[in-house]
Order: C-alpha cells, then sequence, then structure tokens
C-alpha cells in the first residue's frame, strides 16, 4: 500500500488531532508479547517461540472457532444492543478456568472470551458514534481482531493499520453485502468464510501468545485470570484507536484524516524498522 500521501493543511481540531495522536500509538504499537513480558517477565516471551507445533496448530484452530462463535454472535446480537455484561470480570473467570486446566480448556474457553470481547469492542464502537444495527459496524468490530498480530518487534511493515485496513477492504466489503442482503447461515457462506480466514491468521498469532503465557508454570489459575484480563485490554485498546479514526473519517473525510495518520507514524518512529 503507497502511503505516501502529500501533506494537508489540516482541519482537525486540537482536541481531535490528540485523539488521532493516542489512536496512533494504540494501533501502531500495541503488542500482546510485551505486554506478557512486562506483566510476567522475558520467559513469556521466550514460551511463545518455543511452543509445540501440536499446541500452536491448536491455537490456530481455537481462533478460527472462536472467531466464528463471535460472528454469530455479531450478526444475531450485536444490532439489538444486548445486555449490559461485566465483561472484565467474566474474562477473568474464562481465564482463571482456562490457567487451572491448561491448554485442554482452550477449545471452550477461547470462544467465550472471543464473543465477551467484542461485546465490549462494541461497547467502544456506541461511544465512537458507530450504529450497531449496520452490518459494516458488525464487520468493523470483527476487524478489530486482526489488528493484534503483531510479534514483539514494533510494526511488520510501513502503513501498519492502514496498509491492513486496505488488504481487508474488500473482504470486509464483501461480507456486509452478503448480510446486509438478507443471507442465512452467513458464517458457511464463501466470503463470509474468506473474511473469518483473514481475520483468524492474525488473531491466532495473540491467541497463541495467550495460550503460552497461561501455560507457563509461573502462572496457573490466578495468573490465567490475569492473562485473560490482559487479553482484553489489549484489544479494547485496538478498538478505541480503530473507531476512534473512523470516526475522524467519518466528521473530516478519510483521505485528511489518513494523511496526518501517516505523518504521525512517521514523525513518531513507528514505521522506522519497516522503512529503513
Amino acid at each position: 500500500m503507497n502511503t505516501a500521501l502529500p501533506a494537508l493543511t489540516t482541519r482537525l481540531s486540537r482536541a481531535d488531532m490528540q485523539a488521532l495522536e493516542a489512536a496512533v500509538a494504540a494501533l501502531e504499537r500495541t503488542s500482546f508479547a510485551r505486554r506478557m513480558s512486562q506483566l510476567a517477565g522475558k520467559q513469556i516471551g521466550f514460551a511463545g517461540k518455543v511452543m509445540p507445533e501440536k499446541w500452536r496448530r491448536a491455537s490456530a484452530i481455537a481462533a478460527r472457532r472462536a472467531l466464528e462463535a463471535a460472528l454469530r454472535f455479531a450478526i444475531g446480537s450485536l444490532k439489538n444492543g444486548g445486555p449490559s455484561l461485566p465483561h472484565r470480570q467474566l474474562a477473568g473467570l474464562c481465564g482463571a478456568v482456562g490457567g487451572a486446566a491448561g491448554g485442554a480448556a482452550l477449545a471452550l474457553e477461547l470462544p467465550v472470551s472471543t464473543t465477551l470481547m467484542l461485546r465490549a469492542i462494541a461497547d467502544i464502537a456506541r461511544t465512537e458514534g458507530e450504529d450497531l444495527s449496520d452490518p459494516a459496524v458488525s464487520f468493523a468490530c470483527l476487524e478489530v481482531f486482526a489488528l493484534g498480530g503483531h510479534g514483539e518487534g514494533e510494526g511488520v511493515f510501513e502503513g501498519g493499520y492502514l496498509a491492513l485496513r486496505g488488504i481487508l477492504a474488500k473482504s470486509v466489503s464483501g461480507a456486509t453485502s452478503y448480510v446486509a442482503a438478507g443471507g442465512v447461515a452467513a458464517e458457511s457462506a464463501p466470503v463470509v468464510t474468506r473474511f473469518i480466514a483473514r481475520i483468524s491468521s492474525r488473531f491466532g498469532v495473540v491467541v497463541t501468545q495467550k495460550t503460552a503465557a497461561q501455560a507457563a508454570p509461573i502462572l496457573g489459575a490466578l495468573g490465567g485470570a490475569v492473562v485473560n484480563l490482559a487479553f482484553m485490554e489489549h484489544f479494547e485498546t485496538l478498538a478505541r484507536g480503530h473507531f476512534t479514526v473512523r470516526r475522524l473519517e467519518r466528521a473530516y473525510g478519510e483521505y485528511e484524516v489518513r494523511s496526518e495518520y501517516v505523518r504521525i507514524a512517521r514523525e513518531a518512529g513507528y514505521w522506522a524498522k519497516a522503512s529503513a
């Protein structure tokens, strides 16, 4: 994606510029691996690197199934608002179960945790002015799960968040159109399947890191709850950045907001490693 856009005299207010700067920092610098390293030391990062291949495969499968469960919830429940839930408390409880039972509980715990996170993401979307009855917003909520798939490095390539949105745009548009047209059994439609596959390939990276963290000897049931809370906070941070950018795009136009996004990211050096 070519993100070299000409400089503009921005129309963004000071408050909105500060909000955009915070969003850029959240979207370009947030790393679950770093959060885990800060929480429990370097053992977590190392555990992720040496994780057995069968665990990696199990994490990938669990991530895909969790997103399929979240998709059904998104299509069926987000537009109705849904009940107010104590997301973090429930996520912590799920994590405690996962921490106590180990990797064997991942297939049961992750769909619940992911659906709880989706509900929290939807609440953030609503506060940023999104209409949850719009199928496009449901898919924008699910898109957040693709934003956290960084390793321990700062960024994968120049363009970061904007490039990823560009990559996902066609899949998001196709899936949204299908659901808006009244498609039934949406999760099995090819266009929706492709969207979930794109999201799960990146979500699976974080799930693998989460699994490694919960399996670490220094953790356990209590530690599993802490990991799940960090897992939720990670995606909530990304959601705030994502929906702040979308709010500003509605207010000022995509071109101007994305131009400012590129300028902020470059001046802050978020893409320095990738552009070297």
